[in-house]
């Protein structure tokens, strides 16, 4: 079995493309697990059909928290790029927060601040090594900006848990944004 693309697939369909599997999302990102793999094993890419012990076993693999299973739902946790708004539970983060991104971008970070772009949310990491893995993907040396929390705070920006290595915003300002 290849697990590597059926995690892939799971969360290109919970993330950004439910309508191409026919998946009903709720307000909170939940859909039927039943649905979810009823569509996975329609295209019968997969040696064997797949069943919630297969979704079990990718969610124990992953190195990094991307699913959650509540009852008989399943969702992606974030990264969501589907045009529907999906609701977080706000909570308080660490005072500091990390975000990774390429050198290119500084000069529209320092203008309009840290946007979720195409996804529903900034992404901001608890730790260095997050920031830096998430900012490897558009540049080999990234750059690490840091998110002074409790200024944020009290401007009124909310904060969302993502996973207990990722925070979620709407927006950070650019004067909160500092290089680290």
């Amino acid at each position: 079995m290849d697990y590597i693309n059926l995690s892939k697939e799971i969360s290109y369909a919970l993330r950004h493309a439910p309508w191409k599997y026919e998946l009903e999302i709720d307000e909170a990102g939940f859909v039927q697990i039943s649905q979810l793999l009823s569509s996975i094993n329609e295209e019968e890419k997969y040696p064997k059909e797949i069943e919630l012990p297969d979704i079990l076993y990718v969610m124990k693999i992953s190195d990094k928290k991307r699913l959650e299973i509540v009852g008989e739902k399943i969702r992606a946790l974030y990264g969501h790029s589907i045009p529907m708004h999906i609701k977080k539970e706000e909570s308080i983060p660490p005072v500091i927060l990390y975000h990774g991104t390429a050198k290119r971008f500084l000069p529209s970070i320092k203008e309009k601040g840290l946007l979720p772009m195409n996804r529903q949310y900034v992404h901001l990491s608890t730790d260095i090594e997050t920031a830096t893995t998430v900012g490897k993907r558009r540049d080999k040396e990234p750059v690490i900006l840091k998110i002074d929390v409790k200024s944020a705070l009290k401007e009124g920006i909310k904060f969302y848990i993502g996973n207990e290595k990722v925070w979620l915003c709407d927006r950070i300002p650019p004067e909160l944004v500092k290089l680290n």
